[in-house]
């Protein structure tokens, strides 16, 4: 199916029936590999909206948003300035300690960030890290927001801190320190949030977005507040480990067994 040269308009769920289709075989966006396809923001958001519709209609649930490309790490590693947004899903938290299996993604990537916890009013109930879980891939020529956003901002889940590690932003220090750990080894360090004004400016861009695209947050709802570190390939039998101010607080392991 080759859509550059024709309007989309009337093609959105016919694309997202092939991007979920491509996502649920673990080769996602093979369409931007295809000459000449291209699609604009308005578009690519329609058709990440158009893939939430059909995932929920299968059972999944949303959980939440992903405020990515915000940072200096992921903006310069893909040349495009953000923020751009995804959505989170049930069926893709994990808890902290988990064992991944990377068959269930393509190019699996981690990155080290700070979530917010919705409250009822929509404020700040509570920030915490986590480690998102991204199928790393770009198919097209070159990098851009649209095939970004086409793919629920390369989103495959996230993993959860214990509950230990929620608390109000006032009670990590503005110094605290988020960093990236593979295998014992220091891979990326920098501050807990990557743009100036901290999660409230995470959360302030968000909600005016999804007011934008007829959505709302709901409360419990876990928001990624984007992250100031890069974003990291990893291989099977790495574990991986982010810290705050040196001490661990949510871990993974990438399964090394071979089918």
């Amino acid at each position: 199916m080759l859509l550059g040269p024709f309007k989309v308009e009337n093609k959105i769920d016919e694309l997202a029936q092939r991007q979920l289709k491509d996502f649920r075989s673990i080769k996602p966006g093979t369409c931007f590999s295809e000459q000449d396809f291209s699609l604009n923001i308005n578009e690519a958001y329609s058709v990440q909206n158009a893939v939430v519709r059909l995932r929920v209609q299968d059972g999944e649930r949303v959980v939440g948003y992903k405020v990515g490309c915000t940072g200096p790490g992921t903006t310069k590693m893909f040349g495009i300035n953000g923020p751009i947004r995804g959505t989170l899903f049930d069926e893709e938290i994990h808890t902290n300690g988990v064992e991944l299996d990377p068959s269930n993604f393509c190019n699996l990537a981690v990155e080290a960030e700070m979530a917010i916890k919705v409250g009822e009013l929509g404020q700040i109930d509570s920030v915490f890290p986590v480690i998102e879980l991204h199928n790393l891939v770009f198919r097209a020529p070159k990098k851009s927001l649209s095939e970004l956003i086409a793919n629920n901002g390369l989103n495959k889940g996230i993993v959860l801190s214990e509950k230990n590690w929620e608390s109000l932003p006032d009670a990590y220090e503005k110094l605290s320190v988020l960093s990236l750990e593979i295998n014992g080894s220091i891979i990326d360090f920098g501050d807990l949030w990557p743009m100036t004004g901290g999660p409230l400016s995470s959360l302030n861009w968000l909600q005016k977005h999804l007011i934008d695209h007829d959505l709302i947050l709901s409360a419990g709802d876990i928001i990624l507040g984007g992250t100031a570190l890069g974003l990291y390939p990893v291989r099977p039998g790495d574990e991986i480990d982010v810290k705050v101010n040196g001490v661990s607080a949510v871990q993974c392991f990438i399964n090394s067994q071979i089918v």
